[in-house]
This record gives C-alpha cells, sequence and structure tokens, in this order.
C-alpha cells in the first residue's frame, strides 16, 4: 500500500491535515474575516428564523428570505433617517455650547478656569490636539470600513438563503468529486462548528432580551423619548458581545443631553458601566455555561482569552471555537437535540464523513 493510500486511510491524521490547511487558508484571508463571520452570522439567524416561521405558515422559503430581508432594509432605513439627524444635531449643539461658553469674557473671572486657561496654553495641547483628530479619523474611517463589510455580508448571505436549495445541491457535487475525502473532511468540521456556533447565538439573544430590558426600564424612569425605538436600538448592539454595550452609550448620551443636560449623561454612561459589569462578569460566564454546559471560569477564561487574541470578534467566536475543539478532541460532544443547518442536508449515504 502506497504512502499516500496509507494517509487516506488514517483517518485521524487525514482530519489534523484538513483542520490545519482550513486554519492556514483562514489565516491568509484574515483580511476578509469580517466578511465572513458577518456572512455566516447572517445566513445562520435568517435560515433558523425560516424554520421557525414554517413551522406556522407553509410558505416557500424564498419568500420568507425576501420579506425578512426587506423588513432589515426598512429598519436600517428608520434608523438612518431617524437616529443620524438626531446624533448630528445634539453633537453641533454641545461642541456651540462649550464654544459659546469659552467665548464668554465673564469666564475669565473664575479662578478655576483661570487656571485651566493658563495651563492649555502652558501644555503642548496643540500636538495633543492633531494626535487626536487623527484617531478620530482613523475610527471614522473604521465605521465607514464597517459599515461596507455589513452591507457586503448582509447581500451574500440573501443570495445564499434565497437561493438555498440550489447552492446545497451545488456543494453536494463535490461530495461526489474525485477529492470527496477531502470535502467530507470539511463537511464534517463544518458541520460541527455550525452546531457550536448556533448554542451561543442563541446564548447572545437572551443576554440582548435581558440587557434591553434593564435598559429600557431605566430609560422609561428618566422619561426619554423614542422609548420603542431606543429599545431596538439597545437589542440590536447588544447582539455584538461586550463591545455592543458601550457602542450604545454614543447616541443614548447625546439623546440624554437634549433632554435633561450633562445630569441625564452621567446617569446613562452610569446605566451603561453597571449593564456592561452586569455582562461582562454575570450574563456572558452563566449563560453562555448554561448553553455549552462548560464550567462558568472555563467560560469566563474563553472569553477574555478570545478578547485577547482576536478582539472584538474574539467574544463571538471564542466560546464557538473552544466547544469545537472539545469536540474534535473527544473531551467533550456536541449536544445531538440541536438541529443544525448542515443536518438538515446531510451527504448522501454511502459516502464517508
Amino acid at each position: 500500500m502506497s504512502v499516500w493510500n496509507r494517509f487516506l486511510k488514517n483517518t485521524e491524521l487525514r482530519r489534523v491535515t484538513v483542520l490545519a490547511l482550513i486554519i492556514f487558508v483562514l489565516y491568509l484571508a484574515r483580511g476578509m474575516l469580517s466578511v465572513i463571520l458577518l456572512t455566516f452570522i447572517f445566513t445562520f439567524l435568517v435560515l433558523q428564523l425560516v424554520k421557525f416561521v414554517r413551522r406556522f405558515v407553509k410558505v416557500p422559503s424564498a419568500v420568507i428570505v425576501v420579506v425578512i430581508y426587506l423588513l432589515v432594509i426598512y429598519l436600517l432605513y428608520l434608523a438612518v433617517t431617524n437616529y443620524l439627524p438626531v446624533i448630528a444635531n445634539q453633537t453641533i449643539k454641545m461642541v456651540n455650547s462649550v464654544y459659546k461658553f469659552y467665548q464668554n469674557p465673564d469666564h475669565d473671572t473664575n479662578q478655576v478656569l483661570r487656571w485651566v486657561n493658563t495651563y492649555i496654553k502652558r501644555s503642548d495641547l496643540v500636538n495633543q490636539f492633531k494626535g487626536g483628530v487623527t484617531v478620530a479619523l482613523s475610527y471614522i474611517t473604521s465605521v465607514g470600513s464597517m459599515g461596507a463589510t455589513f452591507l457586503l455580508s448582509l447581500v451574500l448571505s440573501f443570495f445564499f438563503t434565497v437561493d438555498r436549495d440550489r447552492m446545497y445541491s451545488f456543494s453536494r457535487l463535490f461530495l461526489r468529486s474525485h477529492y470527496a475525502w477531502f470535502f467530507n473532511d470539511i463537511y464534517f468540521f463544518a458541520k460541527k462548528f455550525v452546531n457550536t456556533f448556533g448554542v451561543v447565538i442563541e446564548a447572545q439573544v437572551f443576554i440582548a432580551l435581558i440587557n434591553t430590558i434593564i435598559t429600557t426600564i431605566i430609560l422609561a424612569i428618566m422619561k426619554m423619548p423614542q422609548l420603542p425605538s431606543l429599545a431596538i436600538m439597545v437589542f440590536l448592539l447588544s447582539m455584538v458581545p461586550v463591545a455592543g454595550v458601550i457602542i450604545s452609550c454614543v447616541p443614548l448620551s447625546l439623546i440624554g443631553y437634549s433632554v435633561g443636560g450633562i445630569r441625564d449623561v452621567a446617569y446613562i454612561l452610569i446605566m451603561i458601566l453597571v449593564v456592561h459589569m452586569l455582562e461582562t462578569y454575570v450574563l456572558n460566564p452563566q449563560f453562555m455555561s448554561s448553553r455549552t454546559k462548560l464550567p462558568v471560569f472555563y467560560t469566563f477564561v474563553v472569553l477574555m482569552i478570545g478578547e485577547w487574541v482576536f478582539g472584538t470578534w474574539g467574544l463571538i467566536v471564542g466560546i464557538p471555537i473552544f466547544t469545537f475543539l472539545l469536540d474534535i478532541l473527544g473531551v467533550k460532544s456536541i449536544s445531538e437535540n440541536t438541529q443544525t443547518i448542515a443536518e438538515e442536508n446531510p451527504p448522501e449515504k454511502g459516502k464517508h464523513v
């Protein structure tokens, strides 16, 4: 028997080789990792939602997909048209108020303000301001790039989900090709990863709901306007683990400033801090551990390491990757009662998986 045939017969060695190749390819494509992950997330969520709707309404999947994406586009339109003008106006008002206060000659009678003015003149704040502007511009550029990534991922996921049956039919051709063993091994790893990712998405939805309920109650006590719209915004941002809560403080603070001034801004910042600590130290470890059946300590450590290695994405994919590795190593198998996208269209019988 040749070396090549012995390699194909050795299932463990073959799958380790394929897994290493997948990791290497993802490393080479790390510049597109955000597009890949967002496309995967959107596709998974939409297909799960289609499956849920078809339990009650027997309509073609393509119709449900089109309705979902039209609804998403409409919500994005409302967010852009309603919130962006408010945020822009409140930002301009804040800058103008600070500028008018500083230009008022009466402020020079205050000893503290005179000391601040002297300090500004003596310190090298001009260069620091230039550096701050550079950082701000880089953030604006990154936000624009993220918006383009978001739209591209949305389009890719739409084409996948609306033509799902043809996608599956075409993909099965790889499982009958001359190198079927290679694509069967890819399918083996993909099925396990989709299982773990579905568990984590389920946990994150629960976390987002709790964050939204707590934040909405506090905003209602503060008598903030447009409460339903703010609740939707908080829920969507809370789907981004940990970072979403921090991002939401910017629009909430600006709207709070228009309602109650600096006092409401302080209240909102305190609320964001409390919710952030609750999500980071209580909800993430507890919900993730209950869904993945991992000890809270392991879950918390994986979240910290994931953020350190992958940044914000590590908070999303850290637990799935860790659970995926546990399953591959045979330490802990994935629950079999969770039907996933991959299980809906398994390879044909007789093929090695």
